[in-house]
């Protein structure tokens, strides 16, 4: 169905040359949009691009080596992207990252990365998303990687779990804000994925199995599962979806 394609569409994915990131930006790509991504590492960035040419020939892929935890610089950034391609349809706000360890033991340093990467970054760049897009008289997409600990907790995690439940209330802002601009903002809810950060994870028999256990469907999810909820975010078919958090965990939250 036309509603669920992105042809000729354009997309940003922050953290796009690995995991959830990759995974997304894959499914974008299947779906039929041109590609910019955004990660630290230009190796990783040119490695994804090469897997995405592999799967999509046409798709039209740039790659832009940056720390989104330089904030004074992401305006700039996101400048030079929109020029490359001529516009960015959908946003998509996946880089993150966390310092674990006992609430009492947390840095000052470790939380302001985490809130830096993790919430700052994002309405930065979603500022001059929407900036851009109001100059073009256009609507878009915004689509922000929140987690199921945006929602629930777990122990030692207290940076990573506010600026989650951060980007949850930042996610229905930005909605109301920006609906009169027709710029739909939208989150997922990943549960337990399996990707090379958490491989240790999910390498642990003892605490795979609690996953499983915990898990109504009772297994890890993929990248692409998370890839799939974006497609349906980034296209027509959300239209009227606005404000929203997709948990895609396999029922992990909804189990007491």
């Amino acid at each position: 169905m036309s509603k669920f394609r992105l042809d000729g569409k354009t997309a940003l994915v922050t953290g796009g040359s690995k995991g959830i990131g990759f995974g997304v930006a894959t499914s974008l790509a299947e779906a039929g949009a041109h590609l910019s991504l955004v990660a630290r590492n230009h190796n990783d960035l040119e490695h994804a691009r090469s897997q995405i040419k592999e799967l999509s020939p046409d798709t039209i892929v740039h790659v832009y080596p940056f720390d989104m935890t330089q904030i004074d610089s992401i305006t700039d950034l996101f400048s030079q992207i929109s020029k490359d391609m001529n516009g960015i349809d959908v946003l998509v706000n996946n880089a993150g990252g966390t310092r674990r360890g006992p609430a009492e033991s947390i840095s000052t340093d470790d939380w302001q990365f985490v809130m830096t990467l993790n919430v700052t970054s994002v309405f930065v760049l979603s500022q001059a998303f929407a900036q851009d897009r109001i100059h073009r008289k256009l609507g878009g997409k915004i689509i922000n990687v929140a987690s199921v600990l945006s929602e629930v907790v777990r122990e030692d995690n207290a940076p990573y779990a506010a600026s989650k439940g951060a980007i949850r209330q930042l996610t229905k802002s930005l909605a109301i804000d920006w609906a009169k601009y027709k710029i739909n903002v939208n989150g997922i809810g990943p549960g337990y994925i399996t990707t090379e950060l958490t491989q240790p994870l999910w390498q642990d028999e003892d605490f795979s199995r609690q996953i499983l256990q915990k898990t109504p469907l009772a297994r890890w999810g993929t990248p692409t599962d998370i890839g799939s909820v974006a497609v349906f975010l980034a296209t027509d078919a959300s239209d009227f979806m606005t404000g929203q958090i997709v948990y895609a965990e396999g029922g992990l939250i909804s189990r007491f």
